[in-house]
């Protein structure tokens, strides 16, 4: 029952300042039981307000009763019945359909689930969704600002004047909400707050948009519904086993807007690399590809790390619709597709989440727990229901509504400790007095319980995977025997140690022999991932081929032996793009990989040998199940020669489930010909060379075991069977039996 609007009201109203707008505006019956309802409309920018019914035929006029744009009159209710109204503005004349005639668009139960911090599809409540109410079209917009004294959205269909559409709060959760008619997909729009004191805020896009204009520009957009009609339903039912910890796992780290350009030279756009990328990498052999982060970001130098819109496909390379093209492209190639994602912070850009609503809402307000020392970043505040909700509905956002099928979380050792990068006296320790990060433990171990517990829509069968740059134990061990819950973790000690290895002159190697083999101290105590990633070929690092020691045919060679070393190495693949065809200069997120160093006269056979070397890798890898089946249990690994470090020589064997199969690794990293070197073999019989990466048509000396080995009855390093082989200069030799 409505009574006359108090002056105080009022003036709130015209000064865009009034808490309960829903409360005021739309129709409402009066209290005098007459059977009439008072209908208010406010619209300055409007000189005339006409209420129509259904029909078109004009009902009423509303009373202009304050010169700043409040019209309203008291109508038998029976005429408010699907009214509409038409606007009249100088010589224009249009027709609306009131806002705030319609109900609440959040249900009992989102409201429940919101509040408790536990609304896993919170994606499909809150951001910008086009929807019918009522029978008409039009967008129901919800955000969370529970400390904002108003809200209101603004674009291009109201002129981003936030007095036209101010938002209905629920005050239980904080989350306002407005449903607009006659807005559709594509419209461009914002969030205009007003804070706690007053303050009228810089605009903010929304952190549950689907779509986002391309930078400079910064509005969120309206997204249609994805198209219908995915063709990945073999990949998907198969996607749990190819994901597994006995499957073979190569993947492709990929930068969109540099592996090439686009036909105009600018970005490619996602259907253009589903049309190469896709192709290039399924004849590469990577099972998977990586996609470095793909959020809207305002800044391309963060390449993508430093996002804004966590729900958002950035508009750099096409639309939403175009994404899942491009998702579909590689699952129907049978390829897996893994994005970086990044929730250990965020940007302080103006129009993001940081003072969202004059406070810090998805932060710490102590710069000791809230800022970002390396990254000048804010940090999310992950002991806050709301913030991990938001989180963990991301997460299982681009799995369900993107069938993408794993997730890099980036930077986790920056989110498990506390004085990560701080110094003494700059971080406030735990409630234990440790510099553990308790909440966010607690947040990782729920979206990893959460993401394998996916058996709903497209979710099912995804994985995780850390970037973890520290010995904390237990990182893919599951949550409930104490673990963080991953399914596999970046190998950053591995990758330095043999790094630092390779980068040195043969005549030393000998002196640094742990650094190949101390890896296998800890190697079966994670599931882990070999990384040879983005950050090993920026900020002064060089290429991966520049850090090989020696003239061009010894660099070659040395990256040709580290790689197959690496592809035979318990753990699974990751190599960054222009590593497999060896990338000269250090990667430029500004420019297409060189491509052209392919068909150079002079040194392109070498560039050439080396992809082709990666391709076999990954054929022999995938197709040799000793490889692949036991990369993450001990069972998987023998050593046969381990101690030789005068000769700067391996020889190892890997085992899958078959008793009586394996292959064995000799590598060699000097550019010495050892002829006649017996090695110990764990079977008899005939032993082919597999592989041996210095091949001719890999750009080697093509010295070798071309007819293969026989074993022989002789023990030898602690094996039952030997062989006398030929080792070639700075090369890895597999041997397979059979």
């Amino acid at each position: 029952m409505s009574l006359a609007p108090s002056p105080a009201i009022i003036d709130s109203v015209i000064q865009a300042r009034c808490a309960d707008i829903f409360a005021v505006l739309g129709p409402h019956l009066l209290a005098d039981d007459s059977g009439r309802a008072r209908l208010t409309v406010f619209r300055p920018d409007v000189d005339q307000v006409v209420v129509i019914g259904s029909d078109g035929v004009e009902r009423a006029t509303l009373e202009r009763i304050e010169p700043a744009g409040l019209f309203s009159a008291d109508l038998p209710a029976a005429m408010l019945e699907g009214y509409r109204l038409r606007l009249h503005r100088l010589e224009s004349v249009w027709e609306i359909d009131d806002p705030y005639r319609f109900p609440p668009v959040l249900g009992e139960m989102d409201r429940y689930l919101i509040g408790e911090g536990r609304h896993w599809r919170l994606y499909d409540r809150l951001g910008a969704h086009p929807d019918q109410v009522e029978g008409v079209a039009g967008v129901r917009f919800a955000v969370w600002a529970p400390n904002a004294q108003r809200a209101s959205v603004v674009g291009d269909f109201n002129n981003w004047d936030g007095r036209i559409h101010m938002m209905r709060k629920h005050p239980g959760i904080g989350v306002w909400e407005i449903f607009i008619p006659g807005v559709a997909a594509g419209a461009a729009y914002k969030y205009e707050f007003l804070s706690a004191d007053g303050t009228l805020l810089p605009l903010k896009a929304d952190p549950f948009a689907l779509a986002a204009e391309f930078r400079p520009s910064t509005a969120s957009l309206v997204s249609a519904p994805l198209a219908e009609g995915w063709q990945d339903h073999d990949w998907l039912a198969k996607r749990k086993e190819r994901n597994a910890r006995t499957a073979p796992m190569s993947i492709y780290e990929v930068h969109l807007g540099s592996w090439r350009r686009g036909a105009d030279g600018g970005f490619p756009t996602y259907r253009e690399l589903a049309e190469k990328l896709v192709p290039y990498v399924k004849d590469m052999g990577f099972t998977h590809i990586e996609v470095m982060p793909v959020h809207e970001h305002p800044f391309d130098g963060s390449w993508g790390y430093q996002a804004l819109g966590l729900y958002a496909p950035t508009a750099r390379f096409g639309s939403p619709v175009d994404f899942q093209f491009f998702v579909d492209a590689c699952h129907q190639a049978g390829i897996g597709l893994i994005i970086d994602w990044v929730p250990g912070h965020f940007p302080t850009d103006a129009h993001g989440l940081y003072q969202f609503d004059g406070t810090h809402l998805y932060d710490h307000a102590d710069p000791r727990q809230g800022y970002h020392p390396d990254w000048n970043t804010a940090i999310y505040n992950f002991g806050r229901n709301e913030v991990t909700n938001f989180l963990i509905a991301n997460a299982l956002f681009w799995l369900r509504r993107y069938h993408v099928d794993g997730l890099r979380v980036d930077a986790v050792a920056s989110m498990l400790y506390l004085d990560y990068s701080r110094k003494e006296g700059e971080w406030i320790p735990n409630r234990y007095g440790g510099r553990e990060n308790l909440e966010a433990i607690d947040f990782m171990r729920r979206m990893n319980e959460l993401v394998y517990g996916e058996d709903e829509g497209q979710g099912g069968g995804a994985i995780t995977i850390a970037e973890e740059s520290t010995a904390w134990p237990g990182v893919s061990r599951p949550a409930y025997v104490g673990g963080l819950g991953f399914g596999y973790k970046w190998n950053m000690g591995w990758m330095h140690d043999t790094l630092r290895y390779m980068a040195r002159d043969p005549i030393h190697r000998r002196f640094h022999h742990n650094d190949l083999t101390f890896g296998l101290l800890y190697a079966f105590s994670e599931n882990f991932i070999l990384p040879l990633s983005h950050d090993e070929v920026v900020h002064g690092k060089g290429s991966l081929l520049g850090r090989m020691p020696g003239d061009d045919w010894q660099k070659f060679a040395n990256l040709r032996a580290y790689f197959a070393f690496m592809w035979t190495h318990p753990g699974k693949k990751l190599l960054f793009m222009g590593g497999e065809f060896g990338q000269r200069r250090e990667w430029n997120h500004d420019a297409e990989l060189d491509w052209f160093l392919l068909d150079d006269a002079a040194t392109g056979h070498w560039h050439r040998g080396l992809r082709d070397l990666v391709r076999d890798l990954n054929h022999l890898y995938r197709d040799t199940p000793a490889l692949h089946e036991r990369d993450c249990e001990p069972e998987g690994f023998r050593w046969i020669k381990g101690a030789a470090s005068d000769e700067s020589i391996l020889v190892y064997s890997r085992h899958g489930a078959a008793p009586d199969r394996a292959a064995v690794t000799v590598a060699s990293f000097t550019p010495l010909v050892r002829e006649e070197y017996r090695i110990g073999l764990p079977f008899p019989g005939h032993w082919r060379e597999a592989l041996n990466s210095d091949a001719e048509c890999y750009g080697g000396s093509n010295i070798g075991n071309g007819g293969g080995v026989l074993a022989e009855s002789v023990p030898w390093d602690g094996q039952p069977y030997s062989a006398e082989i030929t080792v070639p200069p700075l090369a890895t030799l597999v041997l397979v039996r059979g």
